[in-house]
């Protein structure tokens, strides 16, 4: 019986300086796709990637592209090792929904590329026009962290496994929400070292310019199924493409979701993570216990992999 695949991405937070390099080095695959990044942005992403510094790779506006392009040489890697892979379903946390898209053929490598730099710009922008914080919210029942959010007035922005969810806005109401973790049965909360308030409110300039900037780009039919973050369903039609990757920059990401649906809608059994670390594999542990993932990220994981 053979696999069937699911493609995941990761998203902001995962980028690490050296991301990329050893893998264009060793497959020119990988390579010709930072040269084509470098050409379209008009600068040297791959500089960034490779050589930092931290603080640069680490701005929105340049992690989210970096993202995006590793994640497609990481694939276009994988591909030619493993030649067509039986694809059942893609997904990506947050940015990394862009990658999914780009992966399943909803636009092309440079369509998306720039659609993600202006993502970046657009949310980079709406931090520092802002005071933004986010916090995490370990063991926890997604009602209670609700409850928690509405009495703080700040936004859920991630459901990323069971008992992981991740809270966002003002940062002095994050800094309340925190204190009043306990009082609701919530066994640790972390503020966490982010730009901005992702996935809230104080996005809202940044969804309405990437709408606009949607609204203007062609979509095509995928070549096998895109999971959407803020449904955690199957996305088809371009209207929907478009709300649920303009809708995702405000709206929670429901993460856990979105893996139950590869698993048990499109019957994925083995994941692929396409990106730096292996973030989403420790969160795939924990929403499903032993689902099969590989995380390729370098050439010492793509000599690993076996599919």
């Amino acid at each position: 019986m053979s696999k069937k695949i699911a493609l995941i991405f990761p998203g902001q937070g995962a980028q690490a300086v050296g991301m990329g390099r050893e893998l264009a080095a060793r497959y020119p695959a990988a390579a010709n796709i930072f040269r084509q990044a470098d050409e379209i942005l008009g600068w040297s992403l791959s500089k960034i990637c490779w050589e930092g510094p931290e603080e640069e790779l680490t701005k929105t506006s340049v992690c989210q592209p970096a993202l995006y392009v590793h994640g497609l040489a990481a694939l276009a890697v994988v591909r030619e090792k493993c030649g067509d892979l039986p694809v059942a379903g893609t997904a990506g946390l947050s940015l990394g929904e862009f990658t999914a898209h780009a992966a399943a053929g909803t636009f092309d490598f440079a369509t998306g590329l720039k659609l993600v730099a202006r993502r970046g710009q657009f949310m980079q922008e709406a931090c520092e026009a802002t005071q933004g914080g986010m916090a995490a919210m370990i063991g926890a029942e997604e009602n209670v962290v609700r409850d928690l959010a509405a009495a703080a007035d700040v936004d859920v922005a991630n459901i990323n496994a069971p008992g992981q969810i991740v809270v966002s806005g003002e940062a002095a109401k994050v800094a309340v929400a925190v204190g009043l973790a306990k009082d609701y049965g919530i066994r640790k909360a972390v503020e966490l070292k982010v730009a901005g308030a992702f996935h809230s409110r104080l996005m809202q300039p940044a969804y309405e310019q990437l709408g606009a900037e949607l609204v203007r780009t062609v979509l095509h039919e995928t070549s096998f199924p895109v999971v959407c973050n803020v449904d955690a369903k199957v996305v088809e039609s371009a209207d929907d493409i478009r709300r649920t990757l303009a809708d995702q920059v405000t709206d929670s990401v429901r993460w856990a979701d979105c893996v139950t649906t590869l698993l048990d809608d499109l019957g994925c059994d083995t994941f692929l993570e396409l990106g730096p670390g292996a973030t989403l594999a420790g969160m795939i542990a924990r929403i499903r216990k032993g689902t099969v993932v590989h995380s390729v990220g370098t050439p010492e994981d793509v000599d690993k992999l076996s599919l």
